[in-house]
């Protein structure tokens, strides 16, 4: 195997022309991670996904796979990906060695074969608790990419329950990792990005104040942008509570995370 070394701690290229050969190869093999955008959409998604098979014990030349593979171009490019995490888990039902797979793909070196990993959850029928156990370890990550899609997979579930997806959120937003604490903004965001949108979270945001107010002056700016993010969604159903919450966190609190939040959770207010 060549040495990966001098291929880690790149910051990326500028361009998809001018990411260098031997780091799309390692890419496509599942050797490394991505390290921006440009890097994810330059790779050969039917190469890395055969080589993340062969990586993790399953048959790359499997007709299930294949299938799935001469079909994605059909598919819009993020879908894309959905389809191939559905094609490797409909590969491990009835294998032996299912949880060993699901460890193997969960640990994998790509950071786009951990987000596989994330989607197997939304995939599965578990219950809303145990879907969050099953993810947590997808929302600490050390890639963004397996962060982001670690909320998606379980938001359509929180957005059927909100009510007790904020219950059991309540310890993620006291807990020492950012990260943790971020996923649980994220997810329940009352419109987000890309995803859908909680419509008892929009008309009634105050629902959900229980993780927000833990989180007024967090020390992590990843968490105070998602916080104020939080926040302007509420501000375009709920103005008014918004800048009264807004207004009662600046005076019980002078910490400067307080005041950036603020002031990006009120940035669509303040065009009005």
């Amino acid at each position: 195997m060549a040495d990966l070394q001098p291929l880690l701690g790149r910051t990326g290229a500028a361009r998809i022309a001018l990411i260098p050969p031997p780091v799309l190869d390692a890419l496509n093999e599942g050797l490394i991670e991505t390290v921006n955008l440009n890097e994810f959409l330059a790779i050969d998604l039917a190469r890395l996904t055969a080589s993340v098979a062969t990586h993790i014990g399953l048959d790359a030349g499997d007709e299930r796979l294949s299938d799935t593979l001469a079909m994605l171009g059909a598919f819009k490019p993020m879908k894309r990906h959905l389809h191939v995490a559905r094609a490797l888990y409909d590969l491990t039902a009835a294998h032996s060695e299912r949880d060993a797979i699901a460890h193997r793909l969960a640990t994998h070196a790509s950071d786009v074969a951990r987000c596989w990993a994330a989607q197997w959850v939304m995939l599965s029928e578990l219950a809303l608790p145990d879907k969050l156990h099953s993810v947590r370890r997808f929302a600490a990550d050390r890639h963004f990419g397996a962060r982001e899609t670690a909320w998606m997979a379980v938001r359509d579930e929180l957005a059927a329950a909100p009510d007790r997806g904020v219950a059991l959120l309540q310890p993620w937003v006291l807990d020492r990792d950012p990260n943790i604490r971020r996923f649980a903004s994220e997810l329940t965001r009352p419109r987000g990005v890309w995803c859908a949108q909680i419509e008892v979270l929009k008309a009634e945001p105050w629902r959900a104040l229980s993780l927000l107010e833990p989180l007024r002056a967090d020390p992590s700016r990843y968490v105070q942008n998602s916080v104020a993010n939080w926040l302007n969604d509420a501000s375009k159903s709920q103005p008014q509570w918004v800048s009264g919450l807004c207004e009662r966190w600046l005076d019980e609190s002078a910490a400067p995370q307080t005041r950036y939040i603020v002031q990006r959770a009120l940035r669509t207010l303040s065009k009005q």
